[in-house]
């Protein structure tokens, strides 16, 4: 299930503006909180940003488009009065990993919330991948939620104080290939950060939405004009539900009632039966 709303082009795409960090930051608030969002810049992270700028927090907007960064970036200072610091960055290179975990690592002006929302889908199966596309989309669903939230570790554990919120998805629940298998682990290492870090200020949430309003499955150039309409769901209630579950501590977060109750469901369905239906998809 491909559905979430990551604003990151695809590995096999031009790689230009590896890195471009620009940490001009303009209109000051009072606030103290900040907030780091990968795939900033469309779908889910757009929305991220705009919903916790509302809530006046600073913003380091991380994506690979430098020009769609500084655009996002001047609309959100503009609507909301906060500071944006804009880094451009491919997330499934070393640089721009490294470009990322320093300002995570940065004591002045902490970041005391850090989305990792980028991400792809591919739309042929697993066999039909070369290995190197496969091994992309390891990088960009596991690699580096897995580096960016360590990086973040270190500031949000020495000051008692923090919020890591990692964009799964319903196909976490559901053997269905790589992209599943991705998800799946992001939800199973969020529920363990959650319980190893929650004690000590520190709560990490993975937000699991179904299918969602936004360019994922265009930019797999996928048709998804026969699913149901009930079955989609606005970002701005995926990110209103995942910050209200975040922000009260919890581990996992489903937004709607929907599909709350199909992942109750497919955690007692029996597997064969789940992989199956999976599979007619």
């Amino acid at each position: 299930m491909n559905e979430t709303g990551p604003n990151e082009t695809r590995r096999n795409e031009t790689r230009r503006n590896e890195i471009a960090p620009n940490d001009t930051a303009t209109t000051e608030t009072a606030t103290t909180e900040t907030a780091l969002i990968t795939g900033a810049t469309a779908g889910l992270g757009a929305e991220f940003a705009r919903q916790l700028g509302a809530r006046h927090y600073n913003l380091v907007l991380v994506a690979r488009d430098a020009t769609r960064l500084e655009s996002k970036a001047a609309r959100l200072r503009q609507e909301f009065g906060v500071a944006v610091e804009t880094i451009s960055a491919d997330l499934e290179t070393d640089n721009g990993l490294a470009a990322v975990a320093a300002r995570l690592q940065r004591s002045p002006k902490p970041v005391t919330m850090l989305v990792n929302n980028a991400g792809y889908g591919m739309a042929r199966s697993f066999e039909h991948n070369s290995v190197e596309q496969e091994a992309g989309l390891l990088a960009i669903l596991v690699e580096a939620p897995m580096r960016l939230t360590h990086a973040a570790l270190e500031q949000m554990l020495a000051h008692g104080h923090g919020r890591i919120i990692n964009v799964a998805s319903m196909a976490g629940f559901v053997p269905h290939g790589t992209y599943s298998a991705c998800k799946a682990w992001v939800i199973n290492f969020s529920r363990w950060a959650n319980v190893r870090y929650g004690r000590k200020g520190v709560h990490v949430t993975a937000v699991c939405p179904g299918f969602v309003h936004t360019e994922f499955h265009e930019r797999m150039g996928v048709s998804m004009s026969g699913m149901p309409r009930w079955m989609w769901l606005e970002p701005e209630r995926v990110v209103r539900e995942g910050l209200s579950d975040a922000l009260a501590g919890k581990a996992v977060s489903v937004p709607s009632k929907r599909y709350r109750l199909m992942a109750f469901l497919a955690r007692f369905a029996p597997a064969r039966l789940i992989a199956a239906a999976a599979v007619r998809r």
